[in-house]
């Protein structure tokens, strides 16, 4: 969503899904993961709403809903792809929304190809790096870089203009490319370079909307069909309830969760979502919108303040060891000169003043040189590769538990044998904590405990209750939690663990006149404790990160914050949660003593506005599309916008505002343009940059499939990142020889009886009662077929792994026609593993690790397998049949590699 609109957080929040007319849920079962927030859509439904419910299973969610459609597992994009096609073919876009708030009279370069000129690639790729060059994505006349996204993909192409004429891959070049594939994610500013040309009449055939009516022009019901294994009158029965209830009158919301993430094309599903919101006109309105549900309490939280290896507070990016020399470089290269990625400057000055306070001056560029420096890929995967080669000394795992809540268990596993020590903080004993003792390896010999090296340190953490703090939920929504009891024993909370260690850490460096130690001795560390465990005041963390003035008074907006100095936030997306010092996000007004939009519960980022780029609510004159969808309109009395939410635009800034030539940041946003935090202040429909993988969606197999691309030459996205191993071979695909030895497509979910990988619930009695063993799910068709018994018990094996499960035969799984033939899909729940109350084999043993290029995620949801009646083999019998299977299937290290499995390479 960043590189549509501007930034990566869902664009509404859940209690304004009443108001929607209909809600697509997809890549979600909303009712059982995200019960609380499922009463919006009851309450829609109640009001007359559609609900629609895409997925491979019949779940709760499709029990509720109005309309079911049992797609295939892997298959969104084609389907997605189907309704934007049914859209622009029918003219049930949205003209006036469209032409005035999107890219589409945008021209093109004229040097770009499509999917439909080269078979299932865009221009620019390069086969021996698997990344493409997007130069020539861009527009005609001018050049732009993302809000988010792969943002060096712009000093890519810098770096390209600067290199000899004869020889765009100049030297420089190539380290701009290969710094860029490190991949700085995120955001930043969006950069012009000249004016593009454009064609407000939508008919060159090389604008933006004519190039996106030919590359979904092959997405037709038929193909739909084809590939997805649903009806063509399923799939028309979702178009006209969606084309019908979008427009003046009336909106439509998309709710996914990681059965769209978790794919190596996961991005571009929700890029496809998002083209065809805005076509249709429902993002910035209410009842209308994307939202991301997302899987833990505060994982939206968990990636503002990240956790990430790319990303700093508030999305900036994180320097780069080549590229970012100094801080005015490293600005340079990411700001704005349009919008309010302008004031990165600032964002970025005020957060490094937070981090090192009085040592951070001018003179020393406010100890920018402090920051670590990206010189490789960092993510979890990237990590567990280093460990295998032996590259990585020590881990810190904080609730996590990789030896069965990831993709490809074992590699997990032995990577963690390989290290000096592990830090382990949680709840229990969890696997990743006992592995060395009571691991599968052991049982098979391939690992013995007195031959292992780790030293393992378990350090129990605090749960929720036992602490104060904050979550930021699914819907950029801040709420303060308070301690309930406190905790036991050595339980601690993770604030305890982080500031004591950096204490002890800097006790032990004190008197230090080395220059590396210096960012830490450096650090403002002197946040209050209370209670007789020294617990660090977490309100006085949520001040911190809020951000002070020159005054030492908490700011109010992250538009007070200055580049000189004078400000202090540690994450500019969040300044004004502790506005006044109060605390905004513990706030509990009941919603009958406040409006519907209920401002004062908890605090939304940024600055409490819950439905971002609300500009779009009203039509370029600053009236409501409709009185019905009215949320935000101008007043031109008062000279300002009013309405129902905080304007996500400045508030005095007429309709009729338009920049002069030499305006800069906000100032340079033209006062019809809602998208305040894009290059050109509109959403979209074509990304000229920021992406991996292409400027639009295109329908790909899964990195594993049974069948064949029946869109395109091209099987897989080419630009998935791979990883080839020993321990994580890959199954053929497609008509590749071998591919009909694993048949069946798997896809992991997960329950609501259960927590992610079981560290929360499979220690808990009553949880464990109602589900007490792992389960495959199959369709009483694929039992008879295979010899599977309901409760009995089977065998599923691949490539990588063999496991058991028992078998539930239910009519929830059904049979698909896809290309002509008949497909089996089985569901997995990932839950499970050695220790608990409730154990069983870990459903990830199975996944392959193979990634999306943009964000580096897994593909969970889409794999294949295949499954026999029984119990799997034990202990060292257990790999002659992985073998086996390798050996019947051709596999070698190359297979399920290549970036290029068809199409024209250019």
């Amino acid at each position: 969503m960043g590189t549509s609109f501007g930034r990566g957080g869902a664009t509404t929040f859940q209690q304004d899904l009443q108001n929607s007319d209909c809600i697509v849920i997809q890549g979600s079962n909303m009712a059982e993961c995200h019960p609380v927030g499922f009463q919006w859509v009851m309450e829609a439904k109640q009001r007359g709403a559609t609900i629609i419910h895409v997925d491979p299973r019949f779940t709760r969610t499709s029990a509720v809903a109005d309309i079911h459609v049992p797609l295939r597992a892997g298959s969104d994009i084609a389907f997605l792809g189907g309704l934007i096609r049914y859209v622009l073919e029918n003219d049930k876009w949205f003209r006036e929304y469209v032409v005035a708030y999107t890219n589409a009279p945008m021209i093109l370069r004229e040097d770009f190809r499509d999917t439909e000129d080269l078979d299932g690639l865009f221009s620019g790729f390069q086969e021996d790096t698997r990344h493409y060059d997007p130069s020539t994505w861009q527009y005609e006349g001018a050049d732009v870089a993302a809000a988010a996204g792969q943002r060096d993909q712009w000093s890519d192409m810098e770096s390209n203009e600067k290199g000899s004429s004869s020889d765009s891959r100049s030297e420089h070049a190539r380290r701009g490319a290969a710094t860029a594939r490190v991949s700085t994610s995120g955001a930043g500013g969006g950069t012009f370079h000249g004016r593009p040309e454009r064609d407000d009449t939508l008919q060159h055939p090389r604008c933006v909307f004519q190039v996106l009516k030919r590359h979904f022009s092959r997405y037709t019901p038929e193909k739909v069909a084809e590939i997805c294994g649903v009806s063509e009158a399923q799939f028309l029965r979702v178009a006209e309830a969606l084309t019908a209830n979008s427009g003046r009158e009336r909106t439509s919301a998309f709710v996914y969760a990681v059965g769209w993430t978790h794919h190596t094309v996961g991005v571009q599903y929700i890029r496809t979502a998002a083209i065809l919101q805005l076509l249709l006109g429902n993002i910035g309105r209410p009842g209308g919108g994307i939202m991301a549900l997302r899987g833990h309490a505060s994982i939206q939280g968990s990636t503002d303040i990240p956790t990430l290896f790319n990303i700093l507070p508030g999305y900036l990016p994180m320097p780069h060891a080549h590229d970012h020399e100094d801080l005015a470089t490293y600005i340079s290269a990411d700001a704005g000169s349009k919008g309010y990625w302008g004031n990165m400057d600032a964002y970025a000055v005020s957060l490094l003043k937070a981090w090192w306070g009085d040592a951070a001056t001018a003179d020393n560029d406010y100890c920018f040189d402090y920051l670590p420096r990206l010189t490789d890929k960092h993510s979890n995967y990237d990590t567990v590769m280093k460990q295998l080669a032996g590259e990585s000394e020590g881990y810190f795992l904080i609730g996590e538990n990789p030896a069965v809540g990831t993709a490809n268990g074992k590699m997990n596993r032995l990577g963690l044998a390989n290290l000096k020590w592990l830090v382990v903080r949680d709840f229990q004993l969890i696997e990743s904590a006992t592995f060395w003792k009571d691991g599968p390896e052991i049982e098979t010999g391939e690992l013995a405990p007195e031959e292992i090296g780790t030293e393992v340190f378990f350090l129990p953490a605090a749960a929720h209750t036992e602490k104060d703090g904050s979550f930021t939920n699914t819907q950029r929504m801040l709420q303060w939690h308070h301690k309930a009891v406190e905790p036991t024993g050595d339980q601690r909370s993770d604030l305890w663990f982080y500031f004591h260690l950096g204490r002890i850490i800097r006790a032990k460096l004190a008197g230090s006149t080395a220059r590396a130690d210096r960012p830490i001795l450096d650090l403002t560390w002197d946040y209050p404790t209370k209670g007789e465990a020294g617990d660090p005041d977490a309100e006085a963390v949520l001040a911190e990160i809020n951000g002070f003035g020159p005054d030492g008074k908490p700011l109010s907006s992250y538009t007070e914050l200055k580049a000189d100095g004078s400000t202090r936030c540690g994450c500019w997306i969040y300044c004004g949660c502790f506005k006044d010092g109060v605390n905004e996000p513990a706030r509990r007004k009941p919603g009958s003593e406040q409006s519907w939009v209920a401002p004062e519960w908890g605090w939304a980022w940024p600055a409490n506005r819950r439905i971002l780029y609300n500009r779009a609510s009203a039509d370029p004159e600053g009236r409501p599309w409709s009185e019905r969808k009215a949320y935000l309109w101008w007043d031109p009395e008062q000279k300002k916008w009013t309405g129902h939410d905080v304007p996500d635009f400045q508030p005095d800034k007429s309709p009729d505002y338009r920049p002069p030539e030499d305006a800069e940041r906000e100032d340079a946003i033209a006062g019809t343009e809602p998208f305040i935090m894009q290059a050109d202040g509109r959403g979209w429909l074509y990304v000229p940059a920021g992406l991996a993988d292409g400027p639009l969606p295109a329908h790909y197999e899964p990195h594993e499939s049974p069948v064949p691309n029946q869109l395109y030459g091209q099987q897989q996205n080419p630009a998935r990142q791979v990883y080839p191993h020993r321990l994580n071979r890959y199954a053929p695909s497609g008509d590749d020889p071998g591919a009909e030895v694993f048949p069946y497509v798997f896809t992991t979910y997960r329950l609501t009886e259960h927590h992610t990988a079981g560290g929360m619930s499979r220690w808990l009695p009553y949880l464990s009662e109602l589900q007490p063993e792992f389960f495959c799910e199959v369709s009483p068709q694929l039992a008879a077929e295979r010899g599977l018994e309901h409760l009995g018990w089977a065998t599923i094996v691949n490539p990588r792994a063999v496991i058991e499960a028992r078998v539930l035969v239910t009519e929830r799984m059904r049979p698909l026609r896809v290309g002509g033939r008949t497909l089996h899909q089985i569901g997995l729940p990932y839950h499970w593993g050695g220790n608990g109350l409730s154990t069983g084999d870990s459903a990830n043993e199975l996944l392959a690790i193979a990634l999306d290029p943009n964000v580096h995620i897994q593909p969970t949801k889409a794999s294949v397998c295949d499954i026999r009646p029984g119990r799997r083999p034990r202990a060292p019998a257990a790999a002659p049949l992985v073998a086996d299977y390798q050996r019947r299937a051709g596999i070698t290290a190359e297979t399920g590699t290549e970036a290029v499995t068809g199409g024209k390479k250019k």
